[in-house]
């Protein structure tokens, strides 16, 4: 059956990017160290990031992590989701914001819904029994959440510090969850934690 899961890369402080974060800066100053486990990773790694390619049937987003994908040093039309060549079958995108833009840079792959809970409901329609994934940034993360609507929160714990940047968490009071470890694999590149989210009765 397919599952909500918020799968993202965080430093042990709870950033999902680095100072700076923007257009150009994708991942802010530093914040490549997050993704090292992707691209410079042990087998294991590599196990991780097929495992959740191959789960996904639709994937959704935020408008700022959007914009940096669409922007004219983004994803080319050589790479696409999960680090995977375009030619391989890609999964819809629904992009969560209140204001779509006109065009995009790379094509009709990309939906723009208006809330975390459309975005889910539209994206349940085409991702048959695969899962739904959520991969950022941190602030669609949390209201996803937040909201209730996550089964499953993976994250790859990066050995780095950042400092600042992008919080996945927010530092004002905001909604909990109780949560459930599935699975856990280590590597030295990064702690891969899978929870399943305890629903409430």
């Amino acid at each position: 059956m397919s599952q909500v899961v918020i799968d993202i890369s965080v430093s042990v402080d709870g950033y999902v990017t680095g100072p700076n974060a923007g257009v150009g800066n994708g991942l802010g100053d530093g914040g490549d160290a997050l993704h090292s486990w992707v691209f410079d990773g042990t087998d294991a790694d590599r196990a991780v990031l097929e495992a959740a390619f191959d789960a996904t049937g639709a994937v959704i987003q935020g408008r700022n992590l959007f914009d940096v994908i669409d922007a004219p040093d983004g994803w080319n039309d050589e790479m696409g989701y999960g680090a995977k060549p375009t030619g391989e079958v890609n999964p819809p995108i629904f992009v969560v914001t209140h204001t779509p833009p006109a065009s995009t840079r790379l094509g009709d792959r990309f939906r723009f819904v208006g809330s975390p809970g459309e975005a889910v409901a539209q994206a349940r329609e085409v991702a048959g029994s695969k899962n739904i994934m959520v991969m950022g940034g941190g602030q669609i993360c949390h209201a996803t959440l937040a909201a209730g609507l996550a089964d499953v929160l993976q994250l790859h714990v990066a050995p780095v510090v950042l400092g600042g940047g992008t919080r996945l968490f927010p530092a004002e009071p905001s909604v909990g969850a109780g949560l459930e470890l599935i699975e856990a694999v280590s590597t030295p590149a990064a702690q891969h934690l899978s929870y399943r989210v305890v629903k409430e009765k």
